[in-house]
């Protein structure tokens, strides 16, 4: 292998080609007659490849709920040494008891350069979260900020599936399926257990990470929306079948059950020549997002811009939501178009790729791309000062947000810290400042 990780990644991330669709079946073969045809498991599979399904899900559940993939590799999976413990680094797994939960609402400044260099395995830094690893509930909140590309190293997540949200940098995600290049303002999704190298397009990169133990992400039903509106499944993108023939070592590193555990492989574990299934990664454009509104007043429930969701087992409580504010127009009419002051029995995360998010100030010590706020459970929350000061007075033209792009992970459990974050340098000391000095009003 010739050339430096972002030199190659730079080469191939050019043009990459993708199957559109969420939760298809999809089939991609990088040399033809590599897919089998009419079987999954033939005797001697093509090419002298081995046949290995990969299941996301128990194979007895309900069709529409089955995540499985069908991989033709060069070597099987099983063909590998023992696995040993390896470091942690910043990387943390639920169930998070460093920290009682918090009720108090936090804000954190964009995570702080690394020294020295870091690829994103070693950049994840985590926030929080709530559930159990173990027992495939809940969710983690992480960061990531990564000045070098993963080279000859391997990753993949039994715990969960990896939600990507690129603030800065754009990535080169090298997967068993193939490849994907995710970009500020764009997500990319590893499901659990799908190995993968993140290769840098830029300098740095830095952005968030949404793990969620539990049920597969899958876009939201829409209701009386009818049959068209929010993130259009078309517009998500699997990749095509691209694959590693390459002998030498790789470290591939498997979090299992919140510990990182190593192995050295004598070939890259990338080697998926053909594949099928719907077990796959995927990359979303949200400046696709259709955004739904109100065109007579009020402000909707931010549940309307819901991207993807993972459902529990009470209908409308989701284990965790994928919300994206995206550009909009807002023309309610005697309307408080931001966001209104709210407590709610779920918890948020909020973070921002870019410009700036219409309830909070911008600018330094505000809420800034890279930075996040944690507003949990009854948490009382809503626009700062200046934002309410500034809406109630104004002129109630038509306006068009065009400069921000802010997300949100909506969770139905507490989001606990890890005591990294409770600690964190990059903590914003006086947050809950933002809200004093609003006035009394009150005329009775």
């Amino acid at each position: 292998m010739t050339g430096t990780g972002n030199e190659r990644a730079g080469k191939t991330a050019e043009g990459p080609a993708y199957s559109p669709g969420f939760g298809n079946e999809h089939s991609s073969e990088a040399v033809p007659g590599a897919l089998p045809l009419g079987r999954n498991s033939p005797q001697r599979a093509p090419l002298g490849l081995y046949a290995e399904q990969l299941s996301g899900s128990a194979f007895t559940e309900p069709r529409g709920h089955n995540r499985r993939s069908w991989l033709y590799r060069i070597r099987p999976s099983a063909a590998h040494p023992p696995f040993v413990r390896a470091g942690q680094g910043a990387l943390r797994s639920a169930p998070f008891t460093d920290c009682v939960p918090d009720p108090n609402r936090l804000r954190w400044n964009p995570l702080p350069e690394p020294a020295g260099p870091v690829d994103f395995l070693d950049g994840l830094w985590t926030l929080g979260g709530n559930g159990d690893a173990t027992q495939r509930t809940g969710m983690a909140v992480h960061l990531y900020y990564a000045n070098d590309s993963m080279s000859e190293r391997v990753f993949s997540d039994a715990d969960g599936e990896l939600l990507i949200v690129p603030e800065h940098g754009g990535l080169l995600l090298r997967t068993e399926f193939g490849l994907l290049r995710a970009l500020p303002g764009e997500v990319a999704l590893i499901p659990r257990g799908v190995r993968f190298r993140v290769e840098l397009l830029d300098a740095t990169a830095r952005g968030y990470v949404c793990e969620n133990y539990g049920r597969p992400f899958q876009l939201p039903d829409l209701g009386p929306i009818g049959a068209n509106g929010l993130a259009n499944a078309r517009d998500f993108r699997a990749p095509v079948a691209a694959y590693e023939d390459i002998e030498g070592p790789f470290e591939v590193v498997n979090k299992f059950c919140g510990h990182l555990w190593k192995a050295v492989y004598d070939h890259s574990p990338l080697d998926v020549v053909a594949w099928h299934g719907n077990h796959v990664p995927y990359v979303y454009d949200l400046h696709r997002f259709n955004v739904i509104g109100s065109i007579s007043y009020d402000h909707p429930d931010p549940s309307i811009f819901t991207v993807l969701t993972s459902p529990s087992d009470t209908p409308g409580l989701a284990g965790v939501d994928f919300v994206v504010f995206a550009p909009r127009w807002l023309v309610g009419e005697d309307t408080f178009r931001p966001p209104y002051f709210h407590r709610n029995v779920m918890t948020e995360y909020m973070g921002l790729i870019e410009g700036a998010y219409d309830a909070k100030t911008a600018g330094p010590g505000g809420f800034v791309p890279g930075g996040g706020s944690l507003h949990n459970m009854m948490s009382a929350h809503g626009p700062d000062r200046e934002t309410f000061d500034r809406a109630s007075a104004a002129e109630l033209a038509p306006q068009k947000i065009t400069d921000g792009l802010a997300f949100m992970f909506e969770t139905r459990w507490p989001l606990t810290l890890t005591e990294q974050a409770r600690d964190a340098g990059h903590l914003q000391h006086g947050y809950d400042d933002v809200w004093q000095g609003l006035q009394r009003h009150f005329r009775p």
